[in-house]
Parts: structure tokens; C-alpha cells; sequence
């Protein structure tokens, strides 16, 4: 229908997801444990270049493993960068750990490698102990580990690659989720593919995998009755959901080209437009999960709220860029090196409709409202 909601990201399922709930249904293996999670995991790793991996209920659930089995524990400071979702926060303090909050460039919003390495130092300098540093690629544009990670190296300190937003995005020739100790990977229902809900963790490392998922499934023993050394959480996938994320997983590529198409269209409605860029527009590896533009008000004549208010008042779905963290009020003491460029982004950047399964009609309307807000600029 002409006026039913564009959002912003919503699910892009079919007949081949159907086709393989159906078949794991048929199989009989409905708990969190069976084939479809095996294959689903191998197809994961090779696809991110990773020897291993485990499947999750959550990327939150990936992060919180992912610093325990790095050693984790009350006291120590996990470097997270302040724009981004608060999951990548929650994780450190799920461990006993608090958050410092590092700005961003303002150029992308990932993790600003010269506020990161200033971070580093004044820690070290305070006696603070960095468990790990947690950059987040962007709405699907990969951080700066060409710097990022021999700073962390220089420090001694590991690296747990937040690419919840970034499958089928690469970097330099490698692929996101390929970067530090551990990279964790999400698969909720608003990404680029979809597990409902669910997460991976991938690594090189096979022991430190092996003790995530050991402690993904309730530290459970390897004996015949319950026995427990260790508390262990329930972050397993379902088998059926696993089966879900294979069958999207073979039309990732696709989605991939749609939604780059999407950005390309957009970057092509405001070019013209003076004081408006997309952001991280230069990166042609991101997989252009969200398209956001930034808006100069004095530059534009305009605010990104006033198009926000204009394509909401025509069912269109837009967001603004992540508050920072560090204005949240659950983080208000936590210690932050900021430039400002977090907030600027926050105040000034919109995120438009970025969905693989948004029809071109859909897509159309998008273009024409945009069009006509700026006509009338």
C-alpha cells in the first residue's frame, strides 16, 4: 500500500528460509543442539575467515563470553568506543568490569585510534587494568585496525572485535569479523541477516572458543549426570533459528548489492544538496547495513530533524545516529576521552531506510519525499 511504513530495517525473509525451518522442524532436532548449528557455524567461519566459532542466542551474549574467557573481572576497565548501541557497554559491566568511553572520528563514528592510544596510556599511568578493548564497526564500516591493533598490541592489550553490525563488510582485503582475539557477530532481526535472534563468536583461537561455549552451555560437565564447576549461562541458538541464519546466509551477496544500492541512491539525492554528506561514504567494503547522512545546519539551511519530522509525517522510518554512551544516564560516572565528534553526530546525522527488502516502490517514495523536502530548501 502507498502509505503503509517503510522501516528502517526489518527482516528479509522467504521461501528458502521457510523451506529450511521446514526441514529442521522435519528433522526432529528443535533444542539448541543439532546439525543445522554445526553447519551454520563452520559456513560462518569460512565465511569471515575464522577457524572457529559458536553459535549464540545473542552478539551481547558473544561480547560478555568473549571478555570472560580473556579473564575478565571486577576491577578492570574494558575501553569501549561511547557511539555505539549499549550493548557493547553492557557486556563489560555484565563481567564486574567498567566501561571507558574513547569519541570517534567523525568521519565514520568508529573508534578514534589517537584518542584510543591516549586512553590507553592514561589508564596505564593510573594503574588502571585494561581487560580489553571493544571497537565497533560502524553500521557495517570496519574500525581502523591497522592502527587500532598494534596500539592495543603495544599496551598488552586484547582486542574483541564488535562487528555485530559489519557481516559481508571488508577491510582492506580482509573481512569484518576476521580482526583481534575474538569477533563477535549479530544476527537480530534488524540486521543483515537474521537469525530472529542470535549471535556468533569467531576466533582463531580454539581454546578460548572452546571455553565459550562451555560456558554457554551452563558449564555443564562432560559426565552423565549435571555437574558444574564453573556458573555457566544459557546463551546457546536454537537448531531452528540456526537453520534460519543458513538459508540467509546464501543470500547474503544479494542483500549486500541492495543495500549498497540504497546508499548509492542516496548519496546521489543529497549530493547536491550543500552541508549534507553520508557518513564513512568513502568506504566501498562497508556492507552498508545503515545508510546515515549528517546535515551542517548552518551549512543545509536545515536540521536532520526537520527531514526526520518530514518523512514521518509520510510513514518513512528514520532514526538518529546512536546516542553516545557517555550521555546515558546509567554511565554519567563513567570515566570518557571525548572530542565532541560523538555528539556532533548525535545531534546532526539521521538514518535513513536501509533494508534489502525494501521494494523499489518503496524505495521510490523514499527518493520523492526526500526529494521534495529538499526542493523546498
Amino acid at each position: 500500500m502507498a502509505d503503509d511504513p517503510v522501516l528502517l530495517s526489518p527482516p528479509d525473509v522467504g521461501p528458502l528460509e521457510e523451506s529450511y525451518l521446514l526441514s529442521a522442524v522435519r528433522s526432529g532436532w528443535i533444542a539448541p543442539v543439532g546439525p543445522e548449528i554445526d553447519a551454520f557455524e563452520r559456513e560462518v567461519a569460512d565465511r569471515v575467515g575464522r577457524a572457529h566459532a559458536v553459535a549464540l542466542s545473542s552478539g551481547t551474549a558473544g561480547l560478555h563470553l568473549a571478555l570472560l574467557a580473556l579473564g575478565t573481572r571486577p576491577g578492570d576497565v574494558v575501553v569501549v568506543p561511547t557511539l555505539t548501541f549499549v550493548a557493547t557497554a553492557n557486556a563489560a559491566v555484565y563481567t564486574g568490569a567498567e566501561p571507558v568511553f574513547v569519541d570517534c572520528e567523525p568521519e565514520t563514528g568508529n573508534l578514534d585510534p589517537a584518542l584510543l592510544e591516549r586512553a590507553l596510556h592514561d589508564l596505564r599511568r593510573a594503574g588502571r587494568r585494561v581487560a580489553a578493548v571493544l571497537p565497533v564497526d560502524m553500521f557495517g564500516s570496519c574500525a581502523d585496525y591497522e592502527r587500532i591493533l598494534p596500539i592495543c598490541a603495544s599496551a598488552g592489550v586484547p582486542v574483541v572485535e564488535d562487528a555485530a553490525e559489519a557481516l559481508g563488510a571488508v577491510r582492506n582485503g580482509r573481512p569484518a569479523a576476521s580482526f583481534g582475539q575474538a569477533s563477535v557477530l549479530s544476527f537480530n532481526g534488524n540486521k543483515i541477516i537474521t537469525t530472529s535472534g542470535g549471535g556468533m563468536l569467531v576466533s582463531d583461537d580454539a581454546a578460548l572458543v572452546a571455553r565459550c561455549r562451555y560456558l554457554a552451555t551452563q558449564a555443564r560437565q562432560p559426565v552423565p549426570h549435571y555437574e558444574h564447576l564453573d556458573t555457566g549461562y544459557n546463551y546457546r541458538l536454537s537448531n531452528l533459528l540456526a537453520a534460519l541464519g543458513r538459508a540467509q546466509l546464501r543470500r547474503l551477496d544479494g542483500m549486500l548489492v541492495r543495500r549498497r544500492a540504497h546508499r548509492d541512491r542516496y548519496a546521489k539525492l543529497f549530493g547536491a544538496a550543500p552541508g549534507v554528506r553520508v557518513l564513512a561514504d568513502h568506504d566501498m567494503g562497508a556492507n552498508c547495513w545503515l545508510t546515515s547522512v549528517v546535515v551542517d545546519p548552518q551549512a543545509a539551511g536545515w536540521r536532520a530533524a526537520d527531514l526526520a519530522s518530514h518523512l514521518a509525517a509520510r510513514n518513512i522510518e528514520t532514526r538518529p545516529v546512536w546516542k553516545p554512551l557517555h550521555l546515558q544516564p546509567v554511565f554519567a560516572d563513567a570515566d570518557r576521552v571525548l572530542s565532541g565528534a560523538a555528539e556532533r553526530l548525535f545531534a546532526d546525522g539521521l538514518t535513513l531506510p536501509s533494508g534489502s527488502g525494501m521494494t523499489e516502490d518503496q524505495a521510490a517514495r523514499v527518493a520523492a519525499a526526500i526529494a521534495g523536502f529538499l526542493d523546498r530548501r
